[in-house]
């Protein structure tokens, strides 16, 4: 009997904003997850060729931004360097040595809707459900879903949250960062902007 819901999050956090930590904490608090555990990711698979910054800064900014954070955490499992991170594997191995949690794995939108050309998607969906985040640009209400996505959404598997959406973006953040420009008030927790100005990650 499954006796503990837990969530997972996992992506490259490049870097780690208010658009990943609200959404995430709504989630939970809506849900009833007794935790969600930040997976930064080494290699995402899905953008072999991107240049990141470094594996252990990524890390450590999503440690200082869930610090206060009631329920969020990190874990290092996806931080192997060099090795592409399979999502279908890193359920395999939390399911195995969690045997009694119920896990949701978070999406965002934008990802739920690309989901089918996953490794392994049906394999993700059977090990966990799936919650899928709001993202601005991207209404799943409207959009025309592959239709695998359309048979797994009509299965129970999937859960679509309603949430306002968080406008901001890594993509964004960086370019600005690299200008020396500060940030809009709220984007970046003030410890993870310290961060990266200090050791000058996008510059």
């Amino acid at each position: 009997m499954k006796t503990a819901k837990i969530g997972l999050f996992g992506g490259s956090f490049d870097p780690i904003h208010r658009g990943h930590v609200q959404p995430v904490q709504e989630a939970r608090r809506s849900l009833g997850l007794e935790r969600v555990i930040f997976l930064p990711t080494a290699q995402p698979p899905h953008k072999p060729m991107r240049e990141l910054a470094p594996a252990h800064a990524r890390y450590a900014m999503v440690e200082l931004a869930l610090l206060a954070e009631e329920g969020l955490f990190a874990s290092p499992h996806e931080l192997t360097p060099g090795k592409a991170a399979y999502t279908v594997d890193t359920l395999g191995e939390w399911s195995t040595a969690m045997p009694e949690a119920d896990l949701h794995l978070l999406i965002g939108s934008d990802s739920f809707l690309e989901f089918h050309r996953w490794w392994r998607f049906r394999d993700i969906a059977r090990l966990a459900h799936l919650v899928v985040l709001a993202r601005p640009g991207f209404d799943l209400e409207t959009a025309a879903l592959a239709p695998e996505l359309g048979d797994l959404a009509a299965s129970g598997r999937v859960l679509l949250l309603h949430q306002q959406p968080v406008d901001v973006s890594s993509t964004q953040l960086r370019r600005i960062l690299s200008r020396g420009e500060a940030p809009p008030p709220g984007a970046l927790p003030g410890l993870v902007l310290d961060y990266a100005r200090k050791y000058q990650l996008y510059r």
